[in-house]
């Protein structure tokens, strides 16, 4: 039932259009030539060159983009832009964020939409790991990975030091939802935002750091559910937990 299903949304959407007829002449044919021999051989022999024609014909197609295909799953920044960052806070009561300046993602637009959604629960909890600034042979080896793009907005360390102001004064806020944050001594070579990630809802999106960007926002990402990909889900949100247990709390 599942394929014919499947084959009746096809042919309303008008795809595979040209495998139907020739299975649907091949078997009328092969079923008249059961019953009785009433078809001629050469008409047998068409519909078999027709439906091996088709067959290399179909062979030689691109295979189209669909939603499992690595196009559908990696894109750069501008792909989360139709939902921005407030937009997914709405409902959300737990956040993890870790980059190595995190100055990207906490903006005072989306510093000021934690304060209205996440910190503004009860049980609300931010966490935010980034790079220990005291740890300066690591942060020069991120700069030189980071900082080599064709077109920088900013330096790595002047991002950290930003960042780390911001926390500080985002500690001193009375809100009902908890701010914990952390430094790692090292830059494992991605960044990671998850929304909600203990949830069945959850969303976890990874940045790929890559080397020599263009800028920062052409990087690879990827968003990923339980329902993409419960593997690679409980991969990236355990890979955040090991940072979280490594990170020196401030």
């Amino acid at each position: 039932m599942g394929r014919l299903r499947e084959i009746g949304r096809d042919i309303l959407e008008r795809r595979n259009l040209d495998s139907y007829v020739v299975a649907l002449v091949a078997f009328g044919v092969a079923l008249c030539s059961a019953v009785s021999d009433i078809v001629p051989a050469g008409l047998r022999w068409s519909v078999v060159l027709a439906g091996i024609g088709l067959l290399v014909y179909r062979v030689t197609l691109p295979e189209p983009i669909t939603q499992d295909s690595a196009d559908a799953l990696i894109a750069d920044r501008s792909a989360f832009d139709s939902i921005p960052i407030s937009a997914r806070l709405q409902e959300a009561k737990d956040v993890w964020i870790f980059a190595p300046s995190a100055v990207g993602i906490l903006s005072p637009q989306t510093c000021q939409a934690l304060r209205a959604t996440v910190l503004s629960r009860t049980g609300g909890r931010l966490r935010v790991v980034v790079l220990d600034p005291s740890e300066q042979a690591a942060v020069e080896v991120a700069a030189q990975q980071l900082d080599s793009e064709d077109y920088p907005l900013q330096r790595l360390a002047d991002g950290i030091s930003a960042t780390l102001s911001q926390l500080a004064l985002m500690s001193s806020w009375q809100t009902p939802g908890e701010l914990s944050y952390g430094k790692l001594p090292y830059s494992p070579g991605f960044s990671l935002v998850a929304i909600d990630p203990l949830e069945r809802h959850g969303t976890v999106i990874v940045e790929f750091h890559g080397f020599h960007n263009e800028t920062a926002a052409s990087r690879a990402h990827i968003e990923l559910t339980k329902a993409d990909s419960a593997r690679w889900y409980g991969y990236w949100v355990n890979q955040f937990e090991h940072i979280w247990q490594s990170a020196r709390r401030v």
